[in-house]
């Protein structure tokens, strides 16, 4: 532990992913509410170019601003490693040159959305560096990462997965045609997404008429892998869960319904879930009978185990209109802000924002790292 008495926190937030500025909100979010009485914080951000570095006031970071937020390199430098001391968990400034000591992280928040921070990168440094982290392990976090992979895992695991079509870089270079061709028997609207991205970034919903190949490009903009799914006609559901501690089992959340307002937007995109206010609403607890909250919650629990995860995750269905529930993805970082569908729906199921952060941490701290 830390010299202090308190486990002290090492929130990690910013990243080079397309999810840089949601990531900031999000630590901005749990900075506000993390009890400091009882844990030491230290914000690190991490910049667009990867340089880890020392952050000011965060307070004030939004979505809804105008100006979206982004870490700026201080010019004060953080790494983990040693100065003078043994402690891999140490964090270290090189500021003037000179190495010197911040601290020693006892846990990582890793507040980090999208590639290089959600997809096993940087929990696979972590457990070489052993620290505790919140969250999932490496294979889950690249699994839940990754819209293809998580699929084929669901399904093998008896979930109701949608039809898709998956556009690799090398089918794309190899034959665009022949790849949009292999897409045609999805019944369109089609949704055109980023493998591996999220917070709604480079999707394109393409109707009867539309371009597929110009949606695949802007989608490949921010991956050079690309899945293409067939729209499912439903509501969209989604329910969290948190780990149990020890051997216990997990703990599914009361359902949150997301609901576009007509004419706003064609779908949930970035816009209606961060920037436009009016776009949007959730309604948690969900609208359901007790017979559909129950297996809805049973079915979040599955996939949260079907892929390994820990701590925490998001996992979102579609209720079709003939009763059926057809997973669509799990999100093992969701969005954190206090107004999050996340926090919100622990919070109708009756833990509040502090103390769903304080139970995260300490998942982390009483979980061992390396295998498990």
């Amino acid at each position: 532990m830390s010299t202090s008495t308190r486990p002290r926190v090492l929130l990690l937030f910013g990243g080079r992913s397309s999810e840089h500025a949601v990531s900031c909100v999000t630590a901005a979010g749990v900075m506000r509410a993390i009890d400091r009485e009882k844990y030491d914080v230290v914000p690190v951000g991490i910049t667009r170019s990867g340089t880890w570095t020392t952050v000011g006031d965060i307070d004030g970071f939004r979505l809804d601003a105008g100006e979206v937020p982004e870490i700026v390199d201080s010019g004060e430098h953080v790494r983990l490693g040693t100065a003078g001391t043994d402690g891999a968990r140490d964090l270290v400034s090189t500021a003037g040159g000179e190495p010197s000591l911040l601290g020693t992280a006892d846990v990582v928040f890793p507040l980090l959305h999208g590639a290089f921070g959600e997809d096993g990168t940087v929990q696979g440094l972590l457990e070489l560096a052993e620290i505790p982290y919140v969250g999932s392990g490496v294979a889950a976090s690249a699994m839940g990462m990754d819209k293809h992979f998580m699929k084929v895992v669901f399904e093998a695991a008896g979930l109701n997965v949608g039809p898709y079509r998956v556009i690799t870089d090398k089918d794309w270079l190899r034959d665009a045609d022949a790849a949009l061709a292999a897409c045609e028997h999805l019944v369109r609207p089609l949704f055109v997404k980023p493998s591996r991205a999220g917070s709604s970034v480079g999707i394109t919903r393409v109707n009867v008429g539309d371009d597929l190949r110009a949606a695949v490009e802007a989608a490949r903009a921010h991956d050079p892998k690309v899945i293409v799914e067939q729209g499912i006609e439903g509501r969209e559901i989604e329910c969290g869960v948190l780990e149990g501690r020890g051997a216990r089992p997990s703990r599914a959340s009361l359902p949150g319904e997301v609901v576009v307002e007509p004419g706003t937007h064609g779908f949930y995109d970035f816009e209606a879930k961060y920037v436009d206010g009016t776009a949007s609403h959730t309604s948690c607890p969900a609208e359901l009978t007790d017979e559909q909250t129950e297996e809805l919650r049973r079915l979040a629990v599955l996939a949260f185990e079907a892929i390994g995860a820990e701590g925490l995750s998001r996992v979102d269905f579609f209720l079709t209109p003939g009763g059926e529930w057809v997973i669509n993805e799990i999100n093992t970082m969701p969005g954190f802000t206090p107004i999050s569908m996340y926090p919100q729906m622990w919070a109708a199921t009756g833990i509040e924002y502090p103390d769903l952060i304080d139970e995260l941490i300490q998942l982390a701290l009483h979980r061992r790292v390396g295998l498990r």
